[in-house]
């Protein structure tokens, strides 16, 4: 059986995620700095808010033949673009595989559907540990030979045990986190630790169907339409930038149960197409609002 690095694609390109003000000429200024250094680019993509007056760019280039090693590209691109154009920029390499911890109550759909993902080599990710409140989940770790962390929270040990969570997050050298259903609210203080780097699911009832049975009181108000929603986790609540959304009809027919099964089936389509835009570095933040690049 192969391993999961051997299942992955095998690249070797270069990101770059550029948001700056408006102005004629960006598109072909930093096309052109590629183009000069032999760089071949297999995608581009760009917006502009016209409101905002914002350029927003993604561009990805092989660096096999590039003129500029690697460790320099950002030194000569604030040098001789960024600087100039009030550039805000990130540059990734595809070679450097992001590390992501999971966090988990006691639902499993979520847990199991990245899992399945990773594991099929669909993904450039190392999950290096898994999370919990709870020790229910703790077999399924076992099976994906996957360290858990079992970290009970309350009111009275919040402080202490997020403390213990980052410690933690810190050894593993984790690069983000997804909640896969951990019912927990983060404190401000451990998000302000990972800025736009914590993911999170949930129904997309809020904050109309509030409370811990949001199907029973939409099935009660006969909705017609089952969505979820994927976003940043920010201070405020439910609150932080969208990264992917999606529906799917319900009507009369439908029990509490078979509306449960249709939710939980967003929650974990959504999820999964949420970090998948992430890891391909196709998501940019602006404000509270997110450009996601096809």
């Amino acid at each position: 059986m192969k391993s999961i690095k051997q299942l992955r694609e095998k690249k070797n390109t270069a990101i770059l995620l550029i948001h700056c003000p408006d102005k004629q000429g960006i598109l072909a200024t930093v096309t052109e700095f590629l183009n000069k250094n032999n760089g071949n680019i297999i995608y581009l993509d760009q917006y502009v808010d016209r409101l905002e007056k914002i350029f927003y760019m993604r561009v990805e280039w092989e660096l096999e033949g590039f003129n500029i090693p690697a460790n320099k590209i950002g030194e000569y691109f604030e040098t001789l673009i960024a600087s100039e154009l009030k550039m805000n920029y990130k540059l990734y390499f595809s070679e450097d595989v992001p590390r992501m911890a999971i966090f988990v109550s006691k639902m499993s759909h979520c847990l199991f559907d990245i899992l399945s993902r990773y594991t099929a080599g669909e993904w450039d990710v190392e999950i290096p540990l898994i999370i919990s409140n709870h020790e229910a989940l703790k077999p399924v770790a076992d099976r994906f030979d996957i360290d858990f962390h079992y970290i009970p929270i309350n009111t009275k040990n919040k402080d202490e045990q997020e403390a213990k969570e980052i410690a933690l997050l810190e050894e593993y050298k984790v690069d983000f986190i997804v909640l896969a259903r951990y019912m927990q609210i983060l404190s401000g203080g451990f998000v302000d630790h990972f800025p736009n780097k914590v993911i999170n699911i949930h129904h997309s009832f809020l904050p109309a169907f509030a409370g811990a049975k949001p199907y029973h009181a939409a099935h009660e108000r006969g909705v017609k339409i089952i969505g979820a929603t994927s976003h940043y986790v920010t201070s405020e609540l439910d609150g932080g930038p969208i990264i992917e959304q999606d529906v799917t009809r319900c009507s009369h027919v439908d029990t509490v149960k078979s509306l449960i099964r249709k939710g939980r089936d967003m929650e974990k389509i959504v999820l999964s197409n949420a970090v998948f835009k992430h890891l391909q570095r196709k998501v940019l933040v602006y404000k509270n609002r997110t450009v996601v690049f096809n």
